[in-house]
Protein backbone atom coordinates (compact mmCIF):
# COMPACT_ATOMS: atom_id res chain seq x y z
CA UNK A 1 0.00 0.00 0.00
CA UNK A 2 2.77 2.33 0.81
CA UNK A 3 4.40 1.41 -2.64
CA UNK A 4 0.90 2.43 -4.63
CA UNK A 5 0.29 5.44 -2.43
CA UNK A 6 4.55 6.96 -3.43
CA UNK A 7 3.42 5.88 -7.06
CA UNK A 8 0.40 7.47 -6.92
CA UNK A 9 1.83 10.94 -5.68
CA UNK A 10 4.05 10.66 -8.21
CA UNK A 11 1.50 10.32 -11.30
CA UNK A 12 -0.54 13.10 -9.35
CA UNK A 13 2.59 15.76 -9.64
CA UNK A 14 3.03 14.60 -13.09
CA UNK A 15 -0.36 15.05 -14.71
CA UNK A 16 -0.46 17.20 -17.39
CA UNK A 17 -2.43 20.52 -17.89
CA UNK A 18 -5.32 18.47 -19.58
CA UNK A 19 -5.73 16.44 -16.28
CA UNK A 20 -5.39 18.92 -13.75
CA UNK A 21 -9.20 20.31 -14.32
CA UNK A 22 -10.15 16.74 -13.37
CA UNK A 23 -8.05 16.96 -10.19
CA UNK A 24 -9.70 20.01 -9.43
CA UNK A 25 -12.96 18.84 -10.26
CA UNK A 26 -11.85 16.26 -7.19
CA UNK A 27 -10.72 18.71 -5.08
CA UNK A 28 -13.57 20.30 -5.28
CA UNK A 29 -16.31 17.63 -4.72
CA UNK A 30 -13.98 16.97 -1.42
CA UNK A 31 -14.19 20.93 -0.20
CA UNK A 32 -17.90 20.63 -0.49
CA UNK A 33 -18.21 17.51 1.52
CA UNK A 34 -15.73 18.45 4.39
CA UNK A 35 -17.60 21.94 4.53
CA UNK A 36 -20.82 20.28 4.86
CA UNK A 37 -19.62 17.93 7.53
CA UNK A 38 -18.00 20.59 9.26
CA UNK A 39 -21.39 22.45 9.26
CA UNK A 40 -22.81 19.43 10.90
CA UNK A 41 -20.60 18.89 13.31
CA UNK A 42 -20.79 22.42 14.89
CA UNK A 43 -24.63 22.50 15.02
CA UNK A 44 -24.85 19.01 15.96
CA UNK A 45 -22.44 20.41 19.00
CA UNK A 46 -24.65 23.11 19.92
CA UNK A 47 -26.32 21.67 23.30
CA UNK A 48 -29.42 23.17 25.12
CA UNK A 49 -31.74 25.88 24.28
CA UNK A 50 -29.46 29.09 22.88
CA UNK A 51 -30.01 31.97 20.92
CA UNK A 52 -28.62 31.76 17.32
CA UNK A 53 -28.33 34.53 14.90
CA UNK A 54 -28.86 32.90 12.07
CA UNK A 55 -31.59 30.62 10.64
CA UNK A 56 -34.66 32.33 11.83
CA UNK A 57 -34.72 30.52 15.18
CA UNK A 58 -34.13 26.77 13.59
CA UNK A 59 -31.05 26.20 15.40
CA UNK A 60 -32.12 27.61 18.81
CA UNK A 61 -33.76 23.98 19.96
CA UNK A 62 -32.57 20.65 19.70
CA UNK A 63 -35.19 19.07 17.83
CA UNK A 64 -34.87 21.39 14.67
CA UNK A 65 -30.97 21.80 14.94
CA UNK A 66 -31.14 17.68 14.53
CA UNK A 67 -32.88 18.16 11.62
CA UNK A 68 -30.40 20.52 10.55
CA UNK A 69 -28.08 17.99 11.40
CA UNK A 70 -29.67 15.23 9.35
CA UNK A 71 -30.56 17.44 6.01
CA UNK A 72 -26.27 18.69 5.91
CA UNK A 73 -25.40 14.81 6.33
CA UNK A 74 -28.61 14.07 3.06
CA UNK A 75 -26.30 16.55 0.91
CA UNK A 76 -23.37 14.50 1.52
CA UNK A 77 -24.96 11.99 -1.02
CA UNK A 78 -24.87 13.91 -4.07
CA UNK A 79 -21.44 15.30 -3.44
CA UNK A 80 -19.59 11.21 -2.64
CA UNK A 81 -21.59 10.45 -6.13
CA UNK A 82 -20.10 13.07 -7.83
CA UNK A 83 -16.46 12.28 -6.24
CA UNK A 84 -17.51 8.99 -7.73
CA UNK A 85 -17.97 10.07 -11.45
CA UNK A 86 -14.47 12.42 -11.19
CA UNK A 87 -12.67 9.36 -10.21
CA UNK A 88 -14.34 7.26 -13.43
CA UNK A 89 -13.44 10.14 -15.79
CA UNK A 90 -9.77 10.17 -14.44
CA UNK A 91 -9.07 6.91 -14.53
CA UNK A 92 -10.09 6.41 -18.28
CA UNK A 93 -8.59 9.28 -19.25
CA UNK A 94 -5.00 8.15 -17.71
CA UNK A 95 -5.42 4.66 -19.79
CA UNK A 96 -2.08 5.04 -21.18
CA UNK A 97 -0.18 5.37 -17.91
CA UNK A 98 -2.36 2.75 -15.95
CA UNK A 99 -1.34 0.10 -19.52
CA UNK A 100 2.50 0.97 -18.54
CA UNK A 101 1.68 -0.04 -15.09
CA UNK A 102 0.16 -3.33 -16.58
CA UNK A 103 3.44 -3.80 -18.67
CA UNK A 104 5.37 -3.25 -15.20
CA UNK A 105 3.62 -6.18 -13.47
CA UNK A 106 0.84 -4.58 -11.40
CA UNK A 107 -2.36 -6.28 -11.36
CA UNK A 108 -5.82 -4.66 -12.15
CA UNK A 109 -6.24 -4.42 -8.57
CA UNK A 110 -3.07 -1.76 -8.13
CA UNK A 111 -3.90 -0.54 -10.72
CA UNK A 112 -7.07 0.55 -9.19
CA UNK A 113 -5.97 1.04 -6.29
CA UNK A 114 -3.65 3.87 -7.31
CA UNK A 115 -6.00 5.56 -9.13
CA UNK A 116 -8.27 5.80 -6.21
CA UNK A 117 -5.33 6.90 -4.38
CA UNK A 118 -4.90 9.82 -6.80
CA UNK A 119 -8.07 10.75 -6.45
CA UNK A 120 -7.42 10.36 -2.54
CA UNK A 121 -4.76 13.14 -2.75
CA UNK A 122 -6.50 15.61 -4.60
CA UNK A 123 -9.49 14.98 -1.99
CA UNK A 124 -7.11 16.03 0.79
CA UNK A 125 -6.04 19.23 -0.55
CA UNK A 126 -9.79 20.22 -0.73
CA UNK A 127 -10.76 19.17 2.55
CA UNK A 128 -7.71 21.29 4.12
CA UNK A 129 -8.86 24.03 1.96
CA UNK A 130 -12.27 23.59 3.85
CA UNK A 131 -11.23 23.13 7.17
CA UNK A 132 -8.78 27.01 6.74
CA UNK A 133 -11.74 28.37 5.23
CA UNK A 134 -14.16 27.18 7.81
CA UNK A 135 -11.79 28.14 10.61
CA UNK A 136 -11.61 31.89 9.17
CA UNK A 137 -15.56 32.03 9.40
CA UNK A 138 -15.76 30.87 12.55
CA UNK A 139 -13.32 33.30 13.95
CA UNK A 140 -15.49 35.90 12.28
CA UNK A 141 -18.43 34.73 13.74
CA UNK A 142 -20.16 36.15 17.38
CA UNK A 143 -19.44 32.82 18.71
CA UNK A 144 -16.75 31.53 18.61
CA UNK A 145 -15.96 29.64 21.49
CA UNK A 146 -16.08 25.64 20.50
CA UNK A 147 -16.00 22.86 22.81
CA UNK A 148 -12.93 19.89 22.55
CA UNK A 149 -15.72 17.44 21.13
CA UNK A 150 -16.32 19.99 17.76
CA UNK A 151 -12.52 20.40 17.06
CA UNK A 152 -12.47 16.56 17.61
CA UNK A 153 -15.20 16.54 15.28
CA UNK A 154 -13.78 18.47 12.68
CA UNK A 155 -10.51 16.69 12.53
CA UNK A 156 -12.35 12.96 11.92
CA UNK A 157 -14.06 15.33 9.30
CA UNK A 158 -11.19 16.70 7.78
CA UNK A 159 -9.36 12.93 7.70
CA UNK A 160 -12.82 11.14 7.17
CA UNK A 161 -13.49 12.80 3.53
CA UNK A 162 -10.81 11.89 1.55
CA UNK A 163 -10.38 8.15 3.14
CA UNK A 164 -14.31 7.70 1.98
CA UNK A 165 -13.38 9.25 -1.24
CA UNK A 166 -10.55 6.89 -2.35
CA UNK A 167 -13.32 3.90 -0.89
CA UNK A 168 -15.92 5.48 -3.38
CA UNK A 169 -13.23 5.45 -5.93
CA UNK A 170 -12.35 2.05 -5.45
CA UNK A 171 -16.07 0.67 -5.41
CA UNK A 172 -16.83 3.30 -8.65
CA UNK A 173 -13.44 1.13 -10.65
CA UNK A 174 -14.26 -2.27 -9.30
CA UNK A 175 -15.64 -3.24 -12.27
CA UNK A 176 -12.61 -1.28 -14.60
CA UNK A 177 -10.03 -3.55 -16.11
CA UNK A 178 -6.66 -1.96 -17.68
CA UNK A 179 -4.95 -3.75 -20.30
CA UNK A 180 -1.75 -4.06 -20.69
CA UNK A 181 -2.65 -3.08 -24.58
CA UNK A 182 -3.83 0.32 -23.27
CA UNK A 183 -7.20 -0.85 -23.80
CA UNK A 184 -9.48 0.16 -20.74
CA UNK A 185 -13.00 -1.91 -20.75
CA UNK A 186 -15.48 -2.32 -17.89
CA UNK A 187 -16.45 -6.17 -16.75
CA UNK A 188 -19.81 -6.21 -15.47
CA UNK A 189 -22.20 -9.41 -14.72
CA UNK A 190 -25.50 -9.72 -16.54
CA UNK A 191 -29.05 -8.42 -14.77
CA UNK A 192 -31.98 -9.32 -15.10
CA UNK A 193 -34.67 -6.73 -16.55
CA UNK A 194 -37.58 -8.50 -15.36
CA UNK A 195 -35.81 -9.42 -11.67
CA UNK A 196 -35.05 -5.18 -11.09
CA UNK A 197 -38.43 -4.46 -12.34
CA UNK A 198 -39.86 -6.84 -9.72
CA UNK A 199 -37.76 -5.32 -7.18
CA UNK A 200 -38.81 -1.56 -8.09
CA UNK A 201 -42.22 -3.15 -7.95
CA UNK A 202 -41.77 -4.52 -4.30
CA UNK A 203 -40.50 -1.14 -3.25
CA UNK A 204 -43.34 0.86 -4.22
CA UNK A 205 -45.36 -1.47 -2.69
CA UNK A 206 -43.73 -1.39 0.60
CA UNK A 207 -43.34 2.32 0.24
CA UNK A 208 -47.16 2.40 -0.26
CA UNK A 209 -47.52 0.24 2.62
CA UNK A 210 -45.84 2.71 5.08
CA UNK A 211 -47.92 5.41 4.23
CA UNK A 212 -51.12 3.40 4.36
CA UNK A 213 -49.93 2.91 8.03
CA UNK A 214 -49.03 6.37 8.68
CA UNK A 215 -52.27 7.98 7.21
CA UNK A 216 -54.01 5.86 10.31
CA UNK A 217 -53.19 9.08 12.05
CA UNK A 218 -52.44 6.92 14.96
CA UNK A 219 -50.24 8.13 17.76
CA UNK A 220 -47.70 5.40 17.11
CA UNK A 221 -47.56 6.27 13.37
CA UNK A 222 -47.46 9.65 14.49
CA UNK A 223 -43.84 8.62 16.21
CA UNK A 224 -42.43 6.39 13.40
CA UNK A 225 -43.28 9.35 10.83
CA UNK A 226 -40.37 10.82 10.29
CA UNK A 227 -38.20 7.27 10.30
CA UNK A 228 -40.97 6.06 7.91
CA UNK A 229 -40.71 9.15 5.49
CA UNK A 230 -36.95 8.55 5.37
CA UNK A 231 -37.23 4.59 4.48
CA UNK A 232 -40.50 5.52 1.55
CA UNK A 233 -37.92 8.61 0.30
CA UNK A 234 -35.16 5.64 -0.18
CA UNK A 235 -37.80 3.34 -1.65
CA UNK A 236 -39.13 5.62 -3.90
CA UNK A 237 -35.34 6.86 -5.09
CA UNK A 238 -33.88 3.14 -5.24
CA UNK A 239 -36.87 2.30 -7.54
CA UNK A 240 -36.33 5.34 -9.60
CA UNK A 241 -32.77 4.43 -10.39
CA UNK A 242 -33.70 0.56 -11.37
CA UNK A 243 -36.41 1.85 -13.48
CA UNK A 244 -33.48 3.86 -15.19
CA UNK A 245 -31.40 0.60 -16.03
CA UNK A 246 -34.51 -1.34 -16.81
CA UNK A 247 -35.21 1.05 -19.16
CA UNK A 248 -32.41 1.54 -20.83
CA UNK A 249 -31.65 -2.08 -21.28
CA UNK A 250 -35.36 -2.52 -22.45
CA UNK A 251 -35.43 0.55 -25.07
CA UNK A 252 -31.97 -0.55 -26.35
CA UNK A 253 -33.40 -3.61 -27.40
CA UNK A 254 -36.72 -2.18 -28.98
CA UNK A 255 -34.97 0.85 -31.20
CA UNK A 256 -31.79 -1.68 -32.58
CA UNK A 257 -34.24 -2.02 -35.55
CA UNK A 258 -34.97 1.85 -36.13
CA UNK A 259 -34.72 3.33 -39.24
CA UNK A 260 -32.82 6.80 -37.96
CA UNK A 261 -29.35 6.79 -37.51
CA UNK A 262 -29.19 8.54 -34.15
CA UNK A 263 -31.79 6.44 -32.53
CA UNK A 264 -29.58 3.66 -33.74
CA UNK A 265 -26.34 4.31 -32.07
CA UNK A 266 -28.08 5.35 -29.07
CA UNK A 267 -30.06 2.13 -28.89
CA UNK A 268 -26.71 0.16 -29.48
CA UNK A 269 -25.22 2.03 -26.75
CA UNK A 270 -27.72 1.53 -24.37
CA UNK A 271 -27.80 -2.05 -25.00
CA UNK A 272 -24.54 -2.54 -24.66
CA UNK A 273 -24.02 -0.86 -21.41
CA UNK A 274 -27.70 -0.54 -19.56
CA UNK A 275 -26.54 0.13 -16.12
CA UNK A 276 -24.84 3.02 -16.57
CA UNK A 277 -27.86 5.06 -16.75
CA UNK A 278 -28.38 4.23 -13.08
CA UNK A 279 -24.92 4.92 -12.24
CA UNK A 280 -25.42 8.78 -13.41
CA UNK A 281 -29.04 9.46 -13.13
CA UNK A 282 -29.14 7.95 -9.28
CA UNK A 283 -28.33 11.30 -7.16
CA UNK A 284 -30.51 13.27 -10.00
CA UNK A 285 -33.65 10.80 -9.50
CA UNK A 286 -33.15 10.93 -5.92
CA UNK A 287 -33.22 14.73 -5.37
CA UNK A 288 -35.98 14.91 -8.15
CA UNK A 289 -38.15 12.68 -5.20
CA UNK A 290 -36.85 15.09 -2.53
CA UNK A 291 -37.73 18.11 -4.82
CA UNK A 292 -40.98 17.17 -5.56
CA UNK A 293 -42.01 16.79 -1.80
CA UNK A 294 -40.62 19.81 -1.09
CA UNK A 295 -42.06 21.69 -4.00
CA UNK A 296 -45.68 20.66 -2.55
CA UNK A 297 -44.92 21.11 0.90
CA UNK A 298 -43.87 24.56 0.48
CA UNK A 299 -47.01 25.68 -1.55
CA UNK A 300 -49.11 23.66 1.48
CA UNK A 301 -47.12 26.24 3.94
CA UNK A 302 -47.94 29.46 1.69
CA UNK A 303 -51.70 28.51 1.62
CA UNK A 304 -51.75 27.79 5.10
CA UNK A 305 -50.42 31.27 5.75
CA UNK A 306 -52.41 32.97 4.07
CA UNK A 307 -55.63 31.24 5.48
CA UNK A 308 -54.68 32.06 8.56
CA UNK A 309 -53.64 28.59 9.89
CA UNK A 310 -50.25 29.36 10.75
CA UNK A 311 -50.16 32.77 12.56
CA UNK A 312 -48.22 35.52 10.63
CA UNK A 313 -45.94 35.96 13.50
CA UNK A 314 -44.79 32.37 13.75
CA UNK A 315 -44.92 32.87 9.22
CA UNK A 316 -40.85 33.67 9.51
CA UNK A 317 -40.15 30.77 11.74
CA UNK A 318 -41.41 28.54 9.08
CA UNK A 319 -41.16 29.93 5.44
CA UNK A 320 -37.29 31.03 6.44
CA UNK A 321 -36.85 26.99 7.25
CA UNK A 322 -38.48 25.85 3.91
CA UNK A 323 -36.05 28.48 1.95
CA UNK A 324 -32.88 27.32 3.88
CA UNK A 325 -34.14 23.78 2.54
CA UNK A 326 -34.41 25.00 -0.67
CA UNK A 327 -31.17 26.07 -0.50
CA UNK A 328 -30.27 22.98 0.13
CA UNK A 329 -31.95 21.24 -2.43
CA UNK A 330 -30.34 23.89 -5.14
CA UNK A 331 -26.77 23.01 -4.07
CA UNK A 332 -27.66 19.21 -4.77
CA UNK A 333 -29.37 19.42 -7.97
CA UNK A 334 -26.22 21.44 -8.83
CA UNK A 335 -24.30 18.53 -7.70
CA UNK A 336 -25.89 15.96 -9.37
CA UNK A 337 -25.86 18.00 -12.60
CA UNK A 338 -22.83 18.03 -12.68
CA UNK A 339 -22.06 14.49 -11.99
CA UNK A 340 -24.48 13.55 -14.90
CA UNK A 341 -22.66 16.13 -17.30
CA UNK A 342 -18.95 13.83 -15.82
CA UNK A 343 -20.96 10.72 -16.68
CA UNK A 344 -21.45 12.06 -20.48
CA UNK A 345 -17.97 12.99 -20.32
CA UNK A 346 -16.68 9.86 -19.38
CA UNK A 347 -18.81 8.28 -21.83
CA UNK A 348 -17.08 10.33 -24.81
CA UNK A 349 -13.87 9.58 -23.72
CA UNK A 350 -14.48 5.99 -23.06
CA UNK A 351 -15.76 5.57 -26.61
CA UNK A 352 -13.55 8.26 -28.46
CA UNK A 353 -12.05 5.94 -30.55
CA UNK A 354 -15.41 4.30 -31.88
CA UNK A 355 -16.57 8.07 -32.76
CA UNK A 356 -13.47 8.84 -34.46
CA UNK A 357 -14.02 6.07 -36.86
CA UNK A 358 -17.84 6.75 -37.07
CA UNK A 359 -16.74 10.55 -38.17
CA UNK A 360 -14.32 8.77 -40.65
CA UNK A 361 -16.56 6.86 -42.18
CA UNK A 362 -19.06 9.49 -43.06
CA UNK A 363 -21.26 9.74 -39.86
CA UNK A 364 -22.35 13.58 -39.14
CA UNK A 365 -21.29 15.30 -35.97
CA UNK A 366 -24.96 16.75 -35.84
CA UNK A 367 -25.78 12.86 -35.61
CA UNK A 368 -23.41 11.69 -32.96
CA UNK A 369 -24.66 15.01 -31.12
CA UNK A 370 -28.28 13.64 -31.20
CA UNK A 371 -27.32 10.06 -30.41
CA UNK A 372 -25.16 11.00 -26.85
CA UNK A 373 -28.90 13.30 -26.04
CA UNK A 374 -30.67 10.05 -26.96
CA UNK A 375 -28.43 7.85 -24.68
CA UNK A 376 -29.50 10.46 -21.54
CA UNK A 377 -33.16 11.36 -22.33
CA UNK A 378 -34.74 8.17 -22.88
CA UNK A 379 -33.96 6.04 -19.83
CA UNK A 380 -33.94 8.82 -18.05
CA UNK A 381 -37.80 10.32 -18.78
CA UNK A 382 -39.41 6.76 -16.90
CA UNK A 383 -37.35 7.16 -14.42
CA UNK A 384 -37.91 11.02 -13.53
CA UNK A 385 -41.76 10.07 -13.95
CA UNK A 386 -41.17 7.41 -11.18
CA UNK A 387 -39.47 9.73 -8.95
CA UNK A 388 -42.04 12.09 -9.31
CA UNK A 389 -44.61 9.96 -8.70
CA UNK A 390 -43.14 8.68 -5.54
CA UNK A 391 -42.42 12.13 -4.79
CA UNK A 392 -46.18 13.22 -5.08
CA UNK A 393 -47.06 10.26 -2.75
CA UNK A 394 -44.94 11.22 -0.08
CA UNK A 395 -46.37 14.56 -0.11
CA UNK A 396 -50.12 13.49 -0.68
CA UNK A 397 -49.34 11.08 2.32
CA UNK A 398 -47.96 14.37 5.00
CA UNK A 399 -50.63 16.62 3.33
CA UNK A 400 -53.57 14.12 4.03
CA UNK A 401 -52.26 13.89 7.93
CA UNK A 402 -51.43 17.53 8.68
CA UNK A 403 -53.16 19.75 6.19
CA UNK A 404 -56.19 21.81 7.09
CA UNK A 405 -56.13 23.58 3.02
CA UNK A 406 -56.62 22.03 -0.51
CA UNK A 407 -53.38 20.44 -1.54
CA UNK A 408 -51.73 22.50 -4.50
CA UNK A 409 -50.44 20.23 -6.88
CA UNK A 410 -49.05 22.54 -9.89
CA UNK A 411 -45.52 23.30 -8.68
CA UNK A 412 -44.98 19.94 -7.42
CA UNK A 413 -46.34 18.04 -11.12
CA UNK A 414 -44.01 20.56 -13.17
CA UNK A 415 -41.40 19.89 -10.94
CA UNK A 416 -40.47 16.32 -12.74
CA UNK A 417 -40.31 18.20 -16.20
CA UNK A 418 -37.92 21.00 -14.89
CA UNK A 419 -35.73 18.83 -13.78
CA UNK A 420 -35.86 16.39 -16.82
CA UNK A 421 -35.03 19.52 -19.21
CA UNK A 422 -32.43 21.09 -16.70
CA UNK A 423 -30.92 17.40 -17.06
CA UNK A 424 -30.68 17.72 -20.79
CA UNK A 425 -28.86 20.93 -20.30
CA UNK A 426 -26.34 19.43 -18.46
CA UNK A 427 -25.11 16.52 -20.83
CA UNK A 428 -25.71 18.73 -23.67
CA UNK A 429 -22.59 21.10 -21.62
CA UNK A 430 -20.46 18.13 -22.72
CA UNK A 431 -20.85 17.75 -26.09
CA UNK A 432 -18.14 20.54 -26.87
CA UNK A 433 -15.98 17.68 -25.88
CA UNK A 434 -17.14 15.81 -29.16
CA UNK A 435 -15.30 17.80 -31.37
CA UNK A 436 -11.94 16.63 -29.37
CA UNK A 437 -13.21 12.88 -29.67
CA UNK A 438 -13.99 12.74 -33.00
CA UNK A 439 -10.65 13.68 -34.71
CA UNK A 440 -8.48 11.76 -36.93
CA UNK A 441 -5.61 11.62 -34.61
CA UNK A 442 -7.75 9.55 -32.30
CA UNK A 443 -7.07 6.43 -34.75
CA UNK A 444 -3.76 6.39 -34.41
CA UNK A 445 -3.59 3.25 -32.10
CA UNK A 446 -6.12 1.71 -34.06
Amino acid sequence: MRADATLAWALLRGSDRREWWRTSLTALGALLATFLGLAAVTVGTVSGHTQVPYGNGLLDEAGTRMGVVVALLGLLIPVLGFLGQCARLGAVHRDRRLAALRLAGATPAQVRRIAALESGFACLAGAVLALCGFVVLLLAATHTARPPLAWLGYAVVTLGVPAVAVLVSVLALRRVVASPLGWVRRTRPERSTTGVAFTAAGMLAIGGAVAALLIRGSSASAALFPLAFVAALALSGLAAVSVAGASAKLLGKRLATSSRPAVLIAAGRLRMDPWAASRTHASVLLVTVVAVGFMGLWQLTRAQTAAGVILAENADYYLGGYHLTGLGLLLALAISLGALAIGTAESLTTRRRALAAQAAAGVPRSVLRRALLLETALPLAPAVLLAGVGGMGLYATYASMMATVAMPVVLPLLTPLLVYAICLLAAAASLPLLRRAVRPAELRHE
